[in-house]
Parts: structure tokens; C-alpha cells; sequence
């Protein structure tokens, strides 16, 4: 249970550190910004035509008697719009995270500079055309995985009971995880860990992962609070992903002592 309060204290970790670097955190809001209008431009849109592409992919009903012809549609419409909300949060931070790869590169790579003893950070040997191409594939990888874990936590939602308690946490959890996966991947990918390797890196401290990912997770549920939080997840997810790999992480204090010294 320890790893569960260490991966939430590298979330506001990360949250201090973007703070204190003003001039990084205004950078790394630009990939949110640009995600979430195109975001919010598809789920107008959904609501908007939503029910007429149900009613031209159900011709079958275009005969049924009132009330059973709008009480279906409606419920299909709304189990439409439901679905793209819940994929629009578990792809949010992947394509905030291709679109933003230089971004959060340099920041991660600031944040490892800042919290190694040594003041050096693992650095990519890749061109960055290869790195944005890896972070690409990888990342459609983790969404295609948290699409089918949607899909299928939606449709168990239905389950009597169940699917109004139990379901609601565990996807609580899985968003976490993936949110994590997605965050870290940044350090990792730039210290040559491949996505299954990382995968299992995860695994091997889930709770160290929830603590960090399942309070990121309920926090990216409220409007614009994902675009605010992103710079700061990522510097956060870089000191967890040092923890993961078993490299020292310099003390806050002395770090802040060392800074006003020199």
C-alpha cells in the first residue's frame, strides 16, 4: 500500500515542479490546447448528427410504431455519444502525446537533469523523425488496448449491480494504468525501453502506477483540467519512471538549497 501514496506524491511532484518552471509549462500546454479543440469539435459534432447516422445504420426501424422507433434511436444515440466521451478520455493524453513529442521530450529530459545527482539525463540516439515515428506506433499500440478494455467495461457496465458499482472502479484503475503507460513512455522510450518491456516494468508496481495514474484519471474527467495538468503529469511520470528503473532521485530540499546557492 506504500506505492500507492509514492505514485500520487510524484503527481504533485510533477505538479510543483512545471510551477516552478514557468517557461516549460507554457510550452508544454500548447499540445493540450490543440488536442482538446480538435477533441471538442468531434464531440459537438457527435452531438449534432449523432442521431441521424443512428437512424441511417438502423433502416430496420424506419417501420416501427411510436414510441419503440424514438425510444430506441434515443437509446442508441446516447450510448453513441457516451462511447466517444469515454474514448476521447482514454486516447486524450496519447494524441496529446505524439502531437506535443518534442515538447514533453525536452521537459522530461529537464526534469532529469534537475533530479539526477549527477546533474546528466539519459538522452535518445534516434533522429527525431524515428522518435516521433516509435512514439506514434506505441501509442496507437496503448490505444487499441484502452478501446478494447472501453468496450468492453462499457458493455459489462449494463450487468445488474455489478455494473453500477464494481465496473465504474475497475475502469477507474485500467485509465489509470494506461494514462501511466502513456506518460512514462516519454523517459522510457528515451532511456531504449521498447512498450512490452515497459508494459511489464508497469505491471511489476501496479500500485505504484494507481497511485499515480487513478487520481490523474478522475482528474482529467472535468472539462480542461487534462490540458492544465499534462505538462506537469509528464515531469511527474519522469520521476516515476526513474523510480521503475532503479535510479536515484536527488532530494527536493537539496536540490532547492543547491539552486539558491549557486
Amino acid at each position: 500500500m506504500r506505492d500507492l501514496g509514492v505514485g500520487f506524491s510524484y503527481l504533485l511532484q510533477g505538479q510543483r515542479w512545471v510551477a516552478r518552471h514557468g517557461k516549460q509549462y507554457g510550452f508544454g500546454l500548447l499540445p493540450g490546447l490543440i488536442t482538446l479543440v480538435v477533441y471538442a469539435a468531434a464531440l459537438v459534432c457527435l452531438a449534432l448528427w449523432g442521431e441521424d447516422f443512428v437512424s441511417w445504420a438502423t433502416p430496420f426501424a424506419d417501420d416501427w410504431s411510436s414510441p419503440w422507433q424514438g425510444l430506441f434511436r434515443g437509446f442508441l444515440t446516447a450510448v453513441l455519444f457516451a462511447l466517444g466521451l469515454l474514448l476521447s478520455v482514454l486516447t486524450f493524453t496519447a494524441v496529446t502525446l505524439v502531437i506535443g513529442q518534442p515538447f514533453y521530450e525536452n521537459l522530461s529530459e529537464k526534469v532529469d537533469r534537475d533530479v539526477s545527482p549527477d546533474g546528466t539525463a539519459p538522452e535518445s540516439d534516434l533522429p527525431l523523425w524515428r522518435e516521433l515515428w516509435i512514439s506514434a506506433r506505441d501509442g496507437l499500440r496503448i490505444v487499441v488496448r484502452a478501446v478494447l478494455w472501453g468496450i468492453l467495461l462499457f458493455a459489462l457496465g449494463f450487468l445488474p449491480v455489478v455494473g453500477q458499482t464494481a465496473v465504474p472502479v475497475i475502469g477507474f484503475f485500467v485509465t489509470g494504468f494506461f494514462l501511466t503507460e502513456e506518460l512514462a513512455a516519454v523517459a522510457l522510450q528515451r532511456r531504449g525501453v521498447e512498450l512490452r518491456d515497459r508494459l511489464a516494468l508497469l505491471r511489476s508496481r501496479k500500485t505504484l502506477i494507481w497511485g499515480f495514474g487513478t487520481p490523474l484519471g478522475l482528474a482529467f474527467l472535468v472539462p480542461f483540467v487534462a490540458v492544465f495538468l499534462m505538462p506537469g503529469a509528464v515531469a511527474g511520470a519522469t520521476l516515476l519512471a526513474r523510480d521503475l528503473r532503479g535510479e536515484e532521485i536527488a532530494d527536493e530540499e537539496a536540490r532547492e538549497e543547491e539552486n539558491l546557492t549557486s
